[in-house]
């Protein structure tokens, strides 16, 4: 009898340590009670608020209980604060776009200590994620950028390169890409060696103003990569007040419909792009296919546009990259209906 009591409690430890063992994430509660939220940048930027247009598409499609929330304006400690709150919460998933993804780790591994699913997108950096997905390879996507530059440039001249913050991984590794292809790939192109990198601040405005400081203190200066969608606007915007058009040149990230006149004014040649609201959904798929406990894997496809064939980065088991650019132009610009 002791015998059989002995080896009944075994089997309960057994069963009691594969349930604690089961895969990361997997969730208890029946998929109709899951609450995934994506937490953006901020909520009035045209970039998110065409993020939410997807995020609330996958919520009508799947009929799960997904939607966005976001802070009144880009601000990494209300981003923080933010998530602290759906910690408190109790949500499932949390989908996030760090603002700085340094001073969002510690608030992420209280997420994930709570059991709750972390998934980002442009927080190639981050430590405490289940998964992080990039629309592309960030050192390839730069390297666009960088050729749609020399092209306007006529692959000559000196240049510099524009972030949102230094702080910005994926801003950071396109300029960073952009530069390493430049110097591969058109050597009468030079970067400004006394200031190689400025920052926008996300802010067109910011942009504008820099840009300008730039073209009066660097007389020869002919190119700015940006990186955030308000770089490049607000770059053609000092080369246009300062009657530099044709001699020059911006190419960077920039919403269509909102850059469309100045596409086709002439002042900037092409922006870069991928689409905010299927990068919304391909998170919000990934998390679902984590709190399913499905195994992530190379050539995942995750059944959104650019997302069919996500591999991971070398090097890396967190971070994914699709296959998701696309280049705007005069020609092009009016047909992508955003």
């Amino acid at each position: 009898m002791r015998r059989t009591l002995a080896f009944v409690l075994v089997l309960l430890m057994v069963f009691s340590m594969a349930a604690c063992s089961s895969p990361a994430g997997k969730s208890k509660k029946s998929e109709s009670e899951w609450e995934i939220v994506v937490v953006p940048k901020d909520a009035s930027n045209p970039w998110f608020i065409r993020m939410e247009v997807g995020v609330k598409e996958f919520a009508k499609e799947t009929g799960l209980n997904v939607y966005q929330k976001g802070t009144p304006e880009i601000d990494a400690t209300l981003q923080s604060q933010l998530i602290q709150d759906l910690i408190a919460a109790k949500v499932d998933a949390i989908c996030v776009v760090p603002v700085d993804p340094g001073s969002l780790e510690p608030v992420l591994k209280q997420a994930r200590d709570a059991g709750i699913v972390v998934i980002a997108h442009e927080g190639a950096s981050l430590k405490n994620v289940d998964y992080d997905i990039e629309a592309f390879n960030n050192e390839q996507y730069g390297a666009f950028i960088m050729d749609n530059l020399a092209e306007a440039m006529g692959e000559e001249g000196l240049y510099t390169t524009m972030v949102a913050h230094v702080t910005n991984a994926s801003h950071n590794e396109w300029a960073d890409g952009g530069v390493k292809h430049q110097k591969e790939k058109y050597p009468n192109m030079k970067l400004l060696e006394e200031e190689p990198r400025v920052e926008s601040e996300d802010n067109g405005d910011v942009a504008y103003q820099k840009a300008k400081e730039l073209f009066k203190k660097y007389p020869d200066l002919k190119g700015i990569m940006g990186t955030s969608s308000y770089d490049a606007p607000g770059i053609a915007r000092a080369i246009q007040e300062l009657g530099l058009v044709g001699k020059a040149f911006t190419s960077g990230t920039g919403m269509p419909a909102a850059n469309a006149e100045l596409l086709k004014s002439g002042i900037v040649k092409s922006l870069t792009l991928w689409d905010p609201a299927l990068a919304g959904k391909a998170m919000c798929a990934l998390a679902v296919k984590v709190l399913r406990g499905e195994e992530i894997k190379d050539h995942l496809d995750l059944s959104v546009e650019g997302y069919t064939d996500l591999t991971f980065k070398e090097g890396s088991t967190t971070v994914l990259e699709g296959k998701g650019w696309i280049v705007i132009t005069a020609e092009n610009v009016d047909s992508f209906g955003f």
